[in-house]
């Protein structure tokens, strides 16, 4: 699988810029917002894996964000980590009962953002993902997220690999690119329907060294449909 992607949402550029040449050296993909609009549009590009939320933002602050995103089933799943200088116990329950899976407090050390992080991904996925969608010697691992052709383990994004949890959950039917807008980014996530292309494209070359990508076929003028039929 591919590097975890991690979104940075800081309106300081020191300090993110700190956080960000810190988690690169351990080995994450990074992403970077200055604020919850920002960070909306990074999300509805590519899913991160983890986000690390500075409560002090400009406009919507990082409280109110996180409970945005918890509401939301695009992203109610994904880990949130607030960042905050705030120190009080009060101020950490109401960070955590936002929605915040974890909560430090600056400054802290490299080593210990490090292992925070490690600690949240490392906890479980919800019950009920233990399922197992396969076809044509394609697998999808719901519990694990991991993909897998034969005995090998495909690199593939978080956005790609939701859209092919989507198409593996219902195949042989066409969905148009606005559908799947709604299906997999969400209702409430407004990109262009191009963006569907792109992803499919990423898709697809991700599937194509495995002789798969034929699977993911396009239905002129209607859209997109996941088949085991040529």
């Amino acid at each position: 699988m591919s590097a975890k992607r991690l979104l940075i949402v800081e309106d300081e550029q020191p300090v993110r810029e700190m956080i960000g040449f810190v988690l690169s050296s351990a080995g994450y993909e990074i992403q970077e917002a200055t604020d919850a609009r920002e960070a909306q549009s990074q999300i509805a590009e590519d899913l991160p894996d983890l986000i690390l939320l500075d409560w002090m933002l400009p406009g919507v602050s990082g409280i109110e964000y996180a409970r945005r995103l918890k509401k939301e089933e695009l992203t109610r799943e994904i880990p949130i980590i607030m960042l905050t200088a705030r120190v009080e116990e009060e101020d950490k329950v109401l960070g955590l009962e936002s929605g915040a899976d974890d909560y430090i407090t600056k400054p802290f050390s490299p080593r210990e953002l490090v292992a925070r992080i490690k600690a949240v991904m490392r906890r479980g996925t919800p019950g009920g993902d233990d399922e197992m969608l396969v076809a044509n010697g394609l697998k999808l691992d719901i519990a694990s997220h991991r993909v897998t052709a034969g005995e090998v383990t495909l690199e593939i994004g978080p956005t790609e690999y939701r859209l092919l949890e989507f198409f593996m959950a219902h195949p042989e039917r066409v969905y148009s690119r606005s559908q799947l807008l709604d299906r997999v980014w969400g209702s409430n996530v407004y990109v262009e329907e191009r963006t569907v292309d792109v992803h499919i494209r990423r898709l697809r070359k991700a599937l194509e060294p495995h002789g798969c990508d034929n699977l993911i076929q396009t239905v002129r003028g209607a859209g997109y449909r996941f088949s085991t039929r040529t």
